[in-house]
Formats: structure tokens, C-alpha cells, sequence
């Protein structure tokens, strides 16, 4: 029988960056942390996502030479986030994001690879970014990790990885891409998959690990070196609140029953949102009237529960967002034991030659654009009573170059797709309108004007490939526009995409400490909220890829000093050559 109670100075409900990115802070000031998680696995949302985070002013910028001025970021963010612009949260973001990507890249195992090259997505936005403002967790070995804790940790999503094995978007990507085209990309992908090969016969998953999953088993290494005590399997069912109003700690389910997690210096809440809440997504995403309208990327474990301990300790939800929901575009994946896949189109819609269309066969938005914005725009297009979907239509041609959605580009086979009803085929335009229902008339027509002018490169109705963003989205083999290429002829190809999200944005009202707020906006006392269990200081914007995990590492690192009682480390302290041992202030 477990001990009933258990001791600590901070616990922590959630494994993704943003709990991870608590404890690992506040373990390294000296506190005794525990991180409890619902599922059987370490990682959450994060360990599914690409990696990215939106952290302007970053070090790793700074040191290629990257030296924006801050009001340049405010500027972009007060023009993309309009009135919803907080001036607290966001002050207290930029300032500590550069800091807490120094302290990790510095002071723990985590280390970054700058994301120099990525642009923000709106670049006719003033003050958008053309690079410098986003790192990934540089790629991890996970034999590094002790044995129980690779046990724990989430493998990549299926859906985006090959046969298990993830792949990192640029060169790495590219290779894949162009393994039949180049022989240094030959030599990448026969090297790289020679040895995933090697880890599946002996440790039975991806050892070489990128993106998400790799941020997530850096984090994990950190919260190990740190004597971080993880806990999976232990959803968390109420917080214990102090008869002074004080949150001291949480009741955890565990396989050998219910235990008290005390916790002296608070609790964060990091659960990872909504996304697999029906009731809370009925109540607050458009478009969806049972709740059931809507495919997250995210885990199923992702099901609200931070949410609603937050408000059983007197938090409230902020619902004023401009959107409650992350938007992402999906595809669902048939397999055959009957389960259904989710896979995110972030990548092929940016690629020349592939148009997206709603059910009158017309184009909508700039297919090359963000990917909230594609849904978003998806969900204002499709008239009501309508099924809200649309289909990215593309060439033969392109399928065997780039691939679409979940079938892969040449070599690897794709008509078993065909077969199970994923991809839609016809040898005409006519044909392919049939097999999916889109209205022929306009699919011609929609072709027809966009083939007129992509002949030049040119997309005079949605200016697709105009910004930095589209083209980094595009090929850049293929000119005169990376993004654009005429769908000229048959066979052609069709995939049905419907709303999908890779979080929520609606969260717990928080300060700009992470401590989560009551209805008189005062600070409950020993309760913080960051990731997604807190309200996006986006206000329901997505002006930049990554910013869901950018904010969520700085937020986690904001809440894990405050419960520590630190103020941010200055980034002096951070760049001095001693390292202090984990307990002592910088």
C-alpha cells in the first residue's frame, strides 16, 4: 500500500514544456518538486508538436548578430493582437524569455538550436519578424535518459513520423523530401533510417529524437539531474486549499489508490487545456454545436482538468479571446484496427502546385499561410448548416514530389490511400469533384484562373508566396515563386481537411507571475497556471508559429522562480563563466 501523504515545497500537474519548465526552475533554486501526470506517458501536447518556440530577443540570436530593439516585437504585437494587447503579460514575456532560454541553454541539459531563419506569419504586420525570434531543443540522444524514465517518456506522434522515426522540418525534412533526387539526401536518409532501424530492434522506439519529443526528453533529463520526482498515471482529482485560501497542495489517483501531495510553496497547473473536453468545446468553439465537431492533435489526457481544479479553488476561465481555440488544419487517418488519425497540414500546403477549396469548388484564403489562419478563414467561409471542410487539391506530379498529407512522396507507395478512401483521385477535374462532392463547375473555374496566372508565379487573389513566411513554406528549387505552380495536368488528387487544433487559447486568468486570478482579479495564493491551463497572452492570436510552446517554457520558468521566491536571474548572472550549484541564486 503507497504512503497517503507526500511532502514537497512545489508540485507541478502536467508533464509538457511549461510543467516541466516550472519544475526544472524551481528545482534548480532548491525546492523539492513532484510533477504528477494523467497519462501513462511523459510529454503531453508538446511531445506531439514541432518544437518550436516564439522567443523573441533570444540569445541565440543576439550571438549571430540578431540584436532587435523590443519595441520592435511590442510594435508587430500591438498591431497583430489589437485590443486583447496586455502590456503586463507581454512586458513580462519578453523579459524573461531571453532569460529563460539562457538559463536552460546554460544550466541544464536542455540546449537550443536557433530558429534564425523563421519569419513571423503576417510580414506585412509592422514590426514582423524575418528571423531571429524562435529556438527548437537541439536534437537529444535518449540513451541518456536512465532506463525508467525512457519508459516514461511520449513517443512522436504516428501521424508525423515514419515508421516511428521523427523528422525535423529543414535539411532534414528536405533530404526525405529529395532522397530520390540527390545523393547527399540519399546518404542523410539511408544513415538516418539505418540507424532508427537499429533503436527499434533494440530499444523498440526512436532514440534520435527531434522536434517535440526531443524538447520534452531534454526537459525530462533536466527534471532527472535536479531530483525532480516524476509521477505518471496519477491524474490529479482536487487541489487542498488552506482555510486561509491558500492552495497547499493536490489529491493524486494513483494504481495504488489516492495520496496527498502537499506542497508548501503552491501548485502550477499545466495540464495542457481543453482540447478533449466536448462539454467546455460545445460551450466555446465556434462552429461546433455538440462538441464533438472538432479533432485535437493533442492527447486525449489533454481533457481540461487544470481548467476546472483552477476554478475549484476560485479561478476563472477568460472567454473574452478573440479565439478559444489554437486552429489547426487536419486530415483523418484511417487505420486499420479502426482507430482514426489526425494529421496536421503544416507543411504541404506552402508547396507549388496545390490549391485549397471549399465544397463550391472555390479557393478561400492563401493556402501558404499560417495554419490557424487557414482553418480560421475555413470556418468563415463554409455557409451555415454546412459541414465545415475544405479539400487541398493538388497534381500527380505533386504528390510524388512533396506528398500530401499522409502519403508519403516517392518512393514510397501511396494507392493503398486510394484504397481506404483518404485520398481522392481522378483522372480529370470532373472526376475528382465527384469522388469528393466538390461542385465541378467551380473547381474548374477556381483551376482555370489560378493555372491563368501561376503560369508567372503570380497569385493575384490571395498573394500567395508575398511574404518570407509563405516562401520559407514554399520549394526553394522552384522558381519564380517557391510557392506557386499551375495544376496543369492529370491524374489529380484530393484530401478532405476539417478543423482541428493543436491547444486551446481560453485558460485560467493568470497575472504576469502565473498566479491564477479570482473574480476580483486578486491572486489566490499558492496557485499558478502557464502552457495552456493559462489564458494565451495572444488573445486568441496567432501572429507566429510557436507561440504556444514559447510562452509556456517562459511562463513555467516565471511561476517556477516566483513559488521559489526569485526574481528573474539577470541575464550578467546568467553569462558569468561560474556556474552556481543547482540551490543557489544566481
Amino acid at each position: 500500500m503507497a504512503d497517503m501523504q507526500h511532502d514537497y515545497d512545489l508540485v507541478v500537474v502536467g508533464s509538457g514544456a511549461a510543467g516541466l519548465s516550472a519544475a526544472v526552475t524551481a528545482a534548480y533554486q532548491g525546492l523539492e518538486v513532484a510533477v504528477v501526470e494523467k497519462s501513462e506517458t511523459l510529454g503531453g501536447a508538446t511531445a506531439w508538436s514541432g518544437g518550436w518556440m516564439w522567443t523573441p530577443l533570444n540569445p541565440l540570436a543576439k550571438a549571430a548578430g540578431i540584436d532587435e530593439d523590443p519595441e520592435t516585437v511590442r510594435t508587430y504585437l500591438r498591431h497583430e493582437l489589437g485590443e486583447r494587447y496586455d502590456p503586463a503579460k507581454i512586458d513580462a514575456f519578453l523579459d524573461a524569455a531571453p532569460r529563460m532560454v539562457a538559463f536552460f541553454h546554460e544550466k541544464t541539459a536542455l540546449r537550443f538550436a536557433d530558429g534564425n531563419a523563421i519569419a513571423d506569419i503576417h510580414g506585412d504586420t509592422p514590426g514582423a519578424g524575418t528571423g531571429g525570434r524562435s529556438v527548437i531543443a537541439a536534437p537529444f540522444d535518449a540513451r541518456e535518459l536512465d532506463r525508467r524514465t525512457l519508459s516514461k517518456l511520449r513517443k512522436t506522434m504516428p501521424e508525423t513520423a515514419f515508421l516511428g522515426m521523427p523528422i525535423q522540418a529543414g535539411p532534414d525534412l528536405m533530404a526525405f523530401l529529395t532522397v530520390t533526387r540527390s545523393f547527399k539526401s540519399f546518404l542523410h536518409v539511408t544513415k538516418r533510417f539505418t540507424r532508427h532501424l537499429y533503436d527499434l530492434a533494440r530499444y523498440g522506439r526512436a532514440m534520435q529524437l527531434v522536434n517535440g519529443v526531443a524538447l520534452v526528453g531534454r526537459l525530462a533529463k533536466a527534471a532527472d539531474d535536479l531530483g525532480v520526482e516524476t509521477r505518471v498515471s496519477s491524474p490529479a482529482k482536487r487541489l487542498i486549499t488552506e482555510p486561509d485560501g491558500c492552495v497547499g497542495g493536490v489529491v493524486v489517483e494513483t494504481p495504488d489508490g489516492e495520496i496527498t501531495l502537499t506542497a508548501r510553496r503552491g501548485v502550477v497547473l499545466a495540464a495542457g487545456g481543453f482540447p478533449w473536453d466536448t462539454g467546455r468545446r460545445r460551450e466555446l468553439f465556434p462552429r461546433t454545436p455538440t462538441g464533438e465537431e472538432h479533432w485535437p492533435l493533442p492527447p486525449p489526457s489533454a481533457s481540461g482538468d487544470g481548467l476546472r481544479l483552477g476554478e475549484s479553488a476560485g479561478g476563472e476561465v477568460d472567454t473574452s479571446l478573440y479565439s478559444p481555440v489554437a486552429w489547426a488544419p487536419v486530415s483523418l487517418v484511417p487505420y486499420r484496427d479502426g482507430r482514426v488519425g489526425h494529421f496536421p497540414h503544416i507543411i504541404d500546403r506552402g508547396k507549388p502546385g496545390l490549391i485549397g477549396v471549399l465544397s463550391n469548388g472555390r479557393r478561400f484564403v492563401n493556402e501558404a499561410g499560417g495554419y490557424y489562419d487557414y482553418v480560421d478563414a475555413m470556418v468563415k467561409a463554409v455557409p451555415g448548416g454546412e459541414e465545415v471542410c475544405s479539400w487541398l487539391v493538388c497534381t500527380h506530379r505533386f504528390q510524388r514530389r512533396y506528398g500530401i498529407g499522409i502519403t508519403r512522396p516517392a518512393p514510397l507507395p501511396f494507392k493503398h490511400w486510394i484504397k481506404k478512401g483518404y485520398l481522392k483521385r481522378g483522372r480529370t477535374l470532373a472526376e475528382l469533384a465527384q469522388a469528393c462532392g466538390i461542385d465541378p463547375d467551380g473547381l474548374a473555374a477556381s483551376v482555370a484562373d489560378y493555372n491563368r496566372h501561376a503560369a508567372r508565379g503570380e497569385d493575384p487573389e490571395f498573394g500567395r508566396g508575398a511574404t518570407p513566411y509563405n516562401r520559407k513554406n514554399g520549394d526553394p528549387s522552384h522558381g519564380p515563386n517557391p510557392c506557386v505552380a499551375p495544376l496543369d495536368q492529370g491524374p489529380f488528387y484530393a484530401v478532405k481537411v476539417v478543423p482541428g487544433c493543436f491547444g486551446t487559447f481560453a485558460g485560467l486568468k493568470t497575472n504576469e507571475h502565473a498566479q491564477v486570478l479570482d473574480g476580483d482579479d486578486t491572486p489566490i495564493p499558492g496557485l499558478y497556471a502557464a502552457g495552456t491551463d493559462m489564458a494565451s497572452i495572444m488573445g486568441g492570436f496567432y501572429p507566429a508559429g510557436g507561440i504556444n510552446l514559447g510562452p509556456a517554457m517562459t511562463f513555467g520558468h516565471i511561476a517556477g522562480l516566483h513559488a521559489a521566491g526569485q526574481r528573474h536571474e539577470t541575464a550578467s548572472a546568467l553569462s558569468d563563466s561560474g556556474s552556481p550549484t543547482p540551490g543557489e541564486t544566481a
